[in-house]
């Protein structure tokens, strides 16, 4: 067996956390708020397939756009973010991978200040009653950090 062949069969391998990380960044230059979720590969193949009934191969896609669409319906779907009290859109940006992790990259523009932010998210909870999601919020330098644990899905912000 090569390092390759271990390293994909270690991928399948069970792990027994549950968690995504989503880190917001506000970028006061350029007034927008750059967001990033990692979740576990396989965690996240799983849920994408049971939600849109197809197969889903996130490492080696076959066709990229269609993989590209279904992570970003799901993400839109499971976080929803609110800058002082206003619902802001976000515009997928695109995914990677990297090692056992997949990241999703949004945007969101015009957000000149903020002040206050409110953000429900319940990605991966239609699969695990165990998921944990961690989220990380930076204004004007400053990180606040909130621990979600399933079925909890909102979090608030003051700066």
């Amino acid at each position: 067996m090569n390092k390759t062949e271990a390293k994909s069969i270690s991928a399948k391998v069970f792990h027994p956390i549950h968690v995504s990380v989503t880190e917001i960044n506000h970028n006061a230059t350029d007034k927008t708020l750059e967001i990033s979720c990692k979740l576990f590969t396989d965690d996240f193949e799983k849920v994408l397939a049971q939600n849109y009934k197809t197969k889903v191969d996130l490492i080696n896609p076959p066709d990229r756009a269609a993989m590209e669409k279904l992570v970003s319906d799901f993400i839109q779907k499971h976080l929803v973010v609110k800058i002082d009290d206003k619902p802001v859109t976000l515009s997928y940006l695109g995914y990677e991978k990297d090692n056992d992790a997949v990241y999703s990259y949004l945007q969101a523009e015009n957000i000149s200040a903020v002040k206050k932010i409110n953000i429900t998210n319940n990605i991966l909870h239609e699969m695990f009653t165990d998921q944990i999601n961690l989220m990380h919020v930076i204004v004007d330098g400053k990180r606040k950090s909130v621990k979600l644990d399933y079925p909890e899905k909102e979090a608030a912000f003051n700066f």
